[in-house]
C-alpha cells in the first residue's frame, strides 16, 4: 500500500484540481452580490440515513479555500447518522464558504455512500475471519477519497494503484505464456529492479490454484468466480501457503456464504462503483 505521505499528497492534489475545476477565474455568482467583508455561518445537514464520511476531508477543503474559515464538528467520521442530524458548522467569509460548498458536498455525499455500503458488508461478515476489500474500480481522480471512505466504513484497502503491488490477472497470465512463467518473470523483474512488492495471482480454476502454490512466493491467491465448493477446496489446498481472496459478482446475498468457505478476504468493486450518494446539504444559518 502507499505511504501516509503519498496518501496525503494524493488528497492535496485532488482538492487543488477539484477547486480549480469548479472556481476557475472566480465564483462570479458570489462576487456579484456578496461583498468580500460579509461574514456568514452554515450548517452541514444530513437528509438521509447511513454512515457519515468525509468530515476530516471537508476540513481540508475548507482550509485550502480559506485558512481563516472555522469548522465546529458535532459528528465524526464513521458515525451513524439519520435525517436531520447536523454534522458541522462552518463560519467565516460568506464568499469562502460558498467557494468550498460544492466540493465539500460532492465529496461527503459520495464518501458517505461508500462508507455506508462498506459498513453493511462488514456487518454481514461479523463472526467470520473474513475482511472486505475494495478494488481499483473507482472514480478517476477521486480514488484516494473513495478508498478513505472504505476504511471509514470498516473495510480494508486493496492495492492503491498499479505501482504499489503486483497483481497478475488472467490477461497477464495469458500474455506471459502461463502462470508459471508469469510468476517467474515477476520475481526476476522485482529482483532486477530492486522492488519490494507483494504478488497477488488470480486463479480461474483449481488447476491454476495448484500451479500458483507450486510456484511459491505469492502473497495472496485470488479465487475469481469460484463457486462455494471450489472455494472450500481451494482454501483447504492452499493452507498456509498464501492468503486467499474471493472475488467476482459477490453481493449481499452471497458474501457471508463465501466467508464461511474460509477465505481471508472478499473484494468487491460494488463498494465504490455501485452506490447512491447520501443526501447532504449546506444551509446558511441566519
Amino acid at each position: 500500500m502507499i505511504s501516509e505521505a503519498q496518501f496525503q499528497n494524493e488528497l492535496e492534489l485532488l482538492i487543488a484540481n477539484a477547486i480549480r475545476e469548479d472556481i476557475g477565474d472566480g465564483d462570479h455568482s458570489s462576487l456579484a452580490c456578496i461583498p468580500a467583508s460579509v461574514q456568514g455561518k452554515a450548517k452541514l445537514l444530513v437528509k438521509d440515513n447511513g454512515i457519515i464520511a468525509g468530515v476530516e476531508f471537508a476540513k481540508m477543503i475548507f482550509n485550502y479555500v480559506d485558512a481563516s474559515l472555522e469548522v465546529e464538528t458535532f459528528i465524526e467520521d464513521g458515525s451513524p447518522v439519520q435525517y436531520g442530524d447536523v454534522v458541522l458548522h462552518v463560519s467565516g467569509t460568506s464568499q469562502s464558504i460558498l467557494k468550498a460548498e460544492r466540493m465539500v458536498l460532492n465529496s461527503m455525499q459520495r464518501m458517505s455512500a461508500i462508507a455506508t455500503k462498506t459498513n453493511s458488508y462488514v456487518k454481514l461478515l461479523e463472526g467470520t475471519n473474513t475482511k472486505i476489500l475494495d478494488t481499483r474500480k473507482t472514480t478517476p481522480g477521486f480514488r484516494v477519497a473513495e478508498k478513505w471512505a472504505v476504511k471509514i466504513g470498516g473495510g480494508e484497502n486493496h492495492r492503491f494503484a498499479l505501482y504499489d503491488m503486483v497483481m497478475l490477472k488472467d490477461n497477464h497470465i495469458d500474455f506471459a505464456g502461463g502462470i508459471g512463467l508469469a510468476i517467474e518473470k515477476t520475481k526476476t523483474y522485482l529482483k532486477e529492479t530492486n522492488r519490494d512488492l507483494k504478488i497477488i495471482v488470480e486463479a480461474r480454476d483449481l488447476d491454476e490454484v495448484k500451479q500458483i502454490v507450486a510456484a511459491g512466493g505469492v502473497f495472496r491467491i485470488l479465487l475469481d468466480n469460484f463457486d462455494y465448493e471450489m472455494t472450500r477446496e481451494a482454501v483447504a489446498f492452499i493452507g498456509d501457503a498464501s492468503l486467499t481472496e474471493s472475488s467476482g459478482n459477490i453481493n449481499e446475498d452471497t458474501i457471508r456464504l463465501y466467508a464461511e468457505c474460509g477465505v481471508n478476504y472478499i473484494s468487491s468493486g460494488a463498494l465504490t462503483h455501485s452506490v447512491y450518494n447520501m443526501d447532504l446539504s449546506l444551509k446558511a444559518i441566519e
